[in-house]
């Protein structure tokens, strides 16, 4: 197999589309040869006026010339464990722990890490819409926690922000009806101040929300066989093991950026999974901190994506690449009837990071079904006419290493910017990036549609449902949203990048939706 390399085209990058109408999975021997040039330090040019605004002096560290030979053995994909849940009198429960542990993050090397029930990463979690669901989270921990349900519809003072972080030794407990329709969501921290330090050591996990509707029926659900969930992490980490997570961290000198799927370091690997079905649903992850992942096939073929972070797209749609800033998702289908390799392209997002192409999954072929055409339309998506709709505008920017929105750095509470409007409100947001470094918008609570992308309509998979998305350097998107269902007096949503590390620093305001 050849060498490949993705040059840094930028972390401000688009990729072109085209559209149309703890499971071990066995696996046969697929030896290895020269996987993937290693980066000491990618870098992208904002983020050097970033470092130097915020005081810090060190030398681009980019070798171009390093390599590594792969291991001596393959790996399986590693599927994480569902959780159950336990249901009586119409309510289902899960029981979490957020807890430390160890792991080896570079092969041989072991890592304090994090992780719920586990010592890194979390299980995946199932819900219905229509059932009442109970989370009995313990924080184990030794210091403050909160568990976000990222992409979640639920109530404010359930939504795991800032406002219900609970301290170590205890258990929250918030329950909701899922009023979310099929979609592939996540959970992990959001206590203000440490949630890309919590996060990056392994607390993050997957949840799949199912229904019952007829494009349900239609697509692969069988988790771990023909349903796979793929959770990237780009992660920096010295020699000793030591997870970075902050400026001062990524600064530091002799830093490596291993790519993690299924917290299986992938640098010198091709993971393998034997398919036993011939089409098989993929829902990808970038759980990084801040680098972007872009997927697609080795072979330069096509994936058909079915979802974005909200739902299905109106139709299945081919495309060549599927760009996953920090904390996206998408669901995408391969009818499997030859083995299929697919690979990651690591861009940095932050003031460094990875960068590089891993070939990190072999799907062997192995199934003897004929799947059925998928349906015609997946999903009606109603397009907003935003005419009659309240208009806002939200400024990202910085003032060196401080990240703020609206002028104000949301390092406290009650230093945050508010943004407060009514149950019932239908918006239309221009988010413009005053600043040149890349950000990955995020706005709880309700699912917006994109409007324009610096400045051109919205076509193939950015016209489905969204709750992240990318605003490049000098950017701006606009995005329309409604506000149904929830409201309350005390409890606030929120709106950040989440680039977590610019989250920390301050690019984070408050939602407070009132009744009208």
């Amino acid at each position: 197999m050849t060498h490949t390399t993705e040059p840094d085209r930028g972390a401000y990058a688009r990729d072109g589309r085209k559209t149309k109408g703890e499971h071990h999975m066995e696996i046969r021997g697929h030896k290895k040869g020269l996987h993937r040039r290693k980066f000491l330090g990618g870098m992208a040019g904002a983020g050097l006026t970033a470092v130097s605004a915020a005081g810090a002096a060190f030398s681009l560290l980019t070798d171009g010339t390093r390599s590594k030979a792969a291991a001596a053995t393959d790996r399986i994909l590693t599927v994480p464990e569902l959780l159950e849940g336990t249901t009586a009198d119409g309510t289902t429960t899960f029981t979490l722990a957020a807890q430390t542990g160890t792991a080896e993050v570079l092969s041989g090397v072991t890592s304090s890490t994090a992780g719920y029930n586990r010592s890194f990463l979390g299980p995946t979690l199932k819900w219905t819409k229509g059932e009442t669901v109970l989370l009995n989270i313990t924080n184990s921990l030794t210091e403050d926690t909160s568990v976000h349900f990222h992409g979640a519809h639920v109530p404010p003072r359930m939504d795991g922000g800032p406002q219900n972080a609970f301290s170590t030794g205890t258990v929250w407990s918030p329950t909701f009806t899922v009023k979310d329709g099929a979609k592939t969501l996540w959970y992990h921290p959001h206590a203000l101040g440490t949630t890309a330090k919590q996060a990056t050591h392994g607390l993050a996990g997957m949840i799949i929300v199912k229904d019952d509707s007829t494009t349900s029926a239609a697509l692969p659900g069988d988790y771990g066989v023909d349903d796979i969930p793929l959770i990237f992490q780009c992660l920096a980490v010295d020699s000793a093991g030591d997870i970075k997570y902050d400026q001062k961290g990524y600064l530091s000198s002799g830093l490596s950026f291993p790519l993690l799927v299924n917290g299986e370091n992938v640098d010198d690997t091709t993971l393998g999974f034997s398919a036993t079905r011939t089409r098989n649903r993929f829902r990808a992850l970038n759980a990084s901190p801040s680098d972007i992942i872009t997927l697609r096939r080795s072979d330069g073929g096509t994936l058909t994506q079915i979802a974005t972070e909200q739902g299905y797209l109106t139709e299945a749609t081919e495309v060549t690449s599927i760009r996953l800033v920090a904390g996206a998702r998408a669901e995408f289908v391969m009818d499997v009837t030859a083995d299929v390799t697919l690979e990651a392209v690591v861009t940095t997002g932050w003031i460094r990071g990875g960068s590089g192409t891993y070939e990190f999954l072999t799907v062997r072929a192995g199934g003897t079904d004929t799947p059925e055409n998928l349906p015609s339309t997946l999903n009606t998506i109603e397009r907003y006419d935003t005419s009659g709709f309240t208009a806002r505008t939200i400024t990202l920017s910085n003032a060196g290493a401080t990240m703020k929105i609206n002028g104000s750095a949301g390092l406290t509470m009650a230093g945050m910017a508010m943004i407060r409007t009514t149950l019932g409100a239908k918006e239309i947001w221009t988010i413009t990036n005053a600043s040149q470094l890349e950000h990955s918008f995020h706005l709880h609570d309700v699912p917006y549609q994109l409007i324009s992308i610096n400045g051109e309509a919205p076509t193939g998979v950015d016209l489905g449902w969204r709750d992240t998305y990318e605003v490049v350097g000098g950017g701006t998107i606009v995005i329309a949203m409604e506000f149904t269902d929830f409201a309350d007096d005390t409890y606030m949503y929120m709106l950040h990048c989440h680039l977590l590390q610019h989250e920390d620093q301050g690019m984070m305001a408050s939602l407070m939706v009132t009744e009208s």
